[in-house]
């Protein structure tokens, strides 16, 4: 669906694929009881290392979140009841699908109602603490994201540097998390305390897109970096083997800044470097983006079963590339599942949107376009 005022980006749909893509990946090969591919394999230094740390994706979406909202906000006036109308629109209906049906199989598998009554009582508190099942935990983060952009928007009328200085905030935190507590995983990963970083990179890429988009020199610098990076972290256990779980690692006080440096010079320079034409590559990607949202939550319910059976009864998936290509088409294979929900839950509600953004006035007495989100990337 196209937003209101026919706004409509395709090249950040292409990126929400690929981050959707990611964490079914990882949860395909090594998610589950008896996950099909050893977490102590690390593949040979590629992009194909991202894979094999899907959980990367989540970095990905959050990065994309925080570029796409300075886009769409950009010299306007946020009318922040509707804003936030629009975000309950957005995300709640999946998510009370997605509840209802946890606490099913939980009264289900107990044999006793009270089972899915236990369950409910437990979701208030996901409203602060990543407690959410379905990977919905990382809603909770962008929740408390979209509370702090009213405050991220106002420093940011005096000078981008002030995100600079909330960023380093981020990880003077971290770092004082690291000394009380001999670890900082637990908070980098799950929390708004280590995700503000890639929010805060995702303004500030678009904010300095001029300096990123047509430098090809530069995304290839950054990747390669990137990719060292990740295949270093990997070969020293990733994201559950390096000094166990949680790790006493101190790489990630810095691991979600890497990440968001990372993918914000990225997003960039793929949105702005490019003419995105709809092509059937094109328009296959733009679709798995805009269901990405329910292939994400939805996805829980049986990709580990899903893995599994393929493994048993298909083909041997103890091979990471041969488990990477069967995790990419049981992925494609999930786009009727999102388009269902999003013509019979989403949609629905998407209607129902309100424009947030006003013009402003400039020096001169003239006003800027008002614009409001595309319904599926925002």
């Amino acid at each position: 669906m196209r937003s209101t005022s026919g706004e409509h980006y395709i090249a950040l749909d292409h990126l929400r694929a690929l981050a959707a893509l990611l964490v079914f990946s990882w949860h395909f090969m090594h998610g589950g009881p008896n996950p099909p591919v050893s977490l102590e394999f690390t593949p040979a230094w590629s992009p194909l290392i991202f894979f094999d740390e899907g959980h990367v994706g989540v970095a990905l979406f959050m990065t994309l979140s925080g570029y796409l909202f300075a886009r769409l906000l950009e010299g306007r006036r946020v009318l922040w009841s509707q804003f936030y109308w629009n975000r309950a629109l957005r995300l709640l209906p999946l998510l009370v699908v997605v509840f209802a049906i946890n606490a099913v199989i939980a009264a289900w598998q107990a044999h006793d109602l009270r089972a899915a009554y236990a369950f409910l009582r437990t979701l208030p508190g996901g409203i602060i603490f990543p407690g959410w099942p379905n990977g919905a935990w990382s809603i909770t983060v962008e929740l408390h994201f979209y509370l702090l952009l009213p405050l991220l928007l106002w420093l940011l009328r005096g000078n981008v540097g002030a995100l600079w200085g909330v960023l380093a905030l981020a990880i003077a935190g971290r770092v004082v998390y690291y000394a009380i507590n001999g670890e900082v995983q637990s908070v980098a990963y799950w929390t708004i305390v280590g995700r503000i970083d890639q929010f805060l990179l995702g303004i500030i890429a678009f904010h300095s897109r001029r300096r990123i988009v047509g430098k090809t020199w530069l995304a290839a610098a950054v990747a390669i970096a990137f990719i060292t990076v990740y295949w270093w972290f990997d070969r020293r256990g990733g994201f559950f083997l390096n000094g166990g779980y949680p790790s006493p690692s101190r790489q990630w006080i810095l691991l979600p800044t890497v990440e968001g440096v990372s993918f914000a010079v990225l997003i960039a320079w793929y949105d702005g470097s490019f003419a995105h034409r709809r092509g059937p590559l094109s328009t296959l990607l733009m679709r798995l983006g805009e269901y990405s949202y329910a292939i994400y939550l939805l996805h829980f319910f049986f990709v580990y079963e899903l893995a599994q059976w393929i493994h048993t009864r298909v083909i041997d998936l103890s091979n990471y590339y041969v488990a990477l290509a069967v995790s990419i088409a049981a992925f494609v294979a999930m786009l009727p599942i999102g388009y269902l929900s999003m013509r019979y839950i989403e949609r629905p509600f998407l209607r129902m949107r309100r424009r947030y953004t006003v013009a402003n006035e400039d020096a001169d007495g003239h006003f800027t376009a008002t614009q409001s989100p595309n319904s599926h990337c925002s």
